[in-house]
């Protein structure tokens, strides 16, 4: 899907102070609500599909498939839901690559000028895309904690709205809608399994099931167990870089806003190590679902439950080297 005529309607859009994000009480599920009215025209309702019947689960297996989501990924629902809300003519982020990807999609008709601040290791088709697409990126050294300092201070230096990619209430509520719509059309699930980052749609998706007797799972890499160490800890805490194969998950500390959410309303946390991401990957393929590795590990940590239960694994992203070619959008 084209977005067309992004402009922020007049009785949603504010104009956010410049040079950081704008601080707000902790989203709600009016909030979702609002967000799945606001971006409804700009993005595709995903649907449930049937999953693999390889392992415990059998046919009582869904996928949630943002792969197929405008953007390539979920992050097009929170990236809109924020500018949509806020409105900006300058915007700066820090992404692994989809969240950038989702941003500049919407900042061309928009006007907007973007700058996407990666992390040392992002993957190159992803940076390519963003460029492709007519915002800057700018690579900075480090991991995740130092491109998000280096994207708050070029938001200050510049004036732009900072942006990020899962810190903020208006992207919280944006993601959620992953959560509400898969329980609207599924509304017997048992268990959702949620890849987990940097939190935004682990927490948007606890959001959603707010009242719901449904169970939550957040599923990390083993290599950054970021929110499984917090809450063991009970409070945030700080993990060094790490290159997992799964790079949109490569969040270093759980996010301000994420992170009580996720704390008051999370079932479990599972970690999977890297050969399971990459066996669920491939499984994913097989099943005709061109998923990358971040958004294959909701169904390894399913995979690694081994319950018998109705279960909907969440398969966030898409955006393999190959879809990103010039050459496949030439093709589609």
């Amino acid at each position: 899907m084209t977005p067309t005529d992004l402009r922020p309607t007049p009785s949603t859009a504010r104009r956010a102070p410049t040079g950081r994000p704008v601080t707000r009480a902790l989203p709600t599920r009016a909030d979702l609500d609002a967000a799945a009215l606001r971006i409804a025209p700009h993005i595709v309702r995903t649907p449930l599909l049937r999953g693999p019947s390889a392992g415990p689960h059998g046919p009582d297996l869904l996928l949630k498939g943002e792969h197929l989501q405008a953007g390539g990924s979920f992050k097009t629902r929170g990236a809109a839901n924020a500018v949509l809300a806020l409105g900006a003519d300058r915007v700066v982020t820090g992404s692994s690559g989809n969240h950038g990807i989702a941003l500049a999609r919407l900042a061309r008709p928009l006007g907007i000028t973007l700058t996407v601040v990666l992390a040392a290791g992002a993957a190159p088709a992803k940076a390519a895309a963003i460029r492709a697409l007519g915002a800057e990126t700018v690579q900075v050294g480090g991991g995740v904690a130092e491109r998000e300092e280096h994207a708050r201070a070029l938001a200050r230096e510049t004036g732009a709205l900072l942006v990020p990619s899962s810190d903020h209430p208006l992207v919280v509520a944006g993601q959620g809608t992953v959560g509400t719509e898969l329980l609207t059309d599924a509304p017997r699930t048992e268990t959702v399994y949620v890849p987990t980052g940097g939190g935004g749609l682990l927490a948007g998706v606890c959001l959603a099931a707010a009242g719901h007797p449904v169970r939550v799972v957040g599923v990390e890499p083993a290599l950054t167990p970021r929110y499984a160490r917090s809450l063991a800890a009970g409070h945030p805490v700080a993990l060094p870089p790490c290159a997992t194969v799964a790079d949109g998950l490569r969040g270093q500390r759980p996010g301000q806003v994420p992170y009580p959410i996720i704390r008051d309303r999370v079932d479990e946390l599972i970690a999977v190590d890297e050969n399971e991401i990459l066996a669920a990957t491939a499984l994913l393929r097989r099943h005709g679902v061109d998923a990358e590795p971040s958004g294959a590990v909701a169904l390894a940590g399913a995979l690694r439950a081994g319950r018998r239960e109705r279960a909907v694994a969440v398969v966030s992203g898409g955006n393999t080297p190959a879809r990103l070619h010039p050459a496949h959008h030439t093709r589609t």
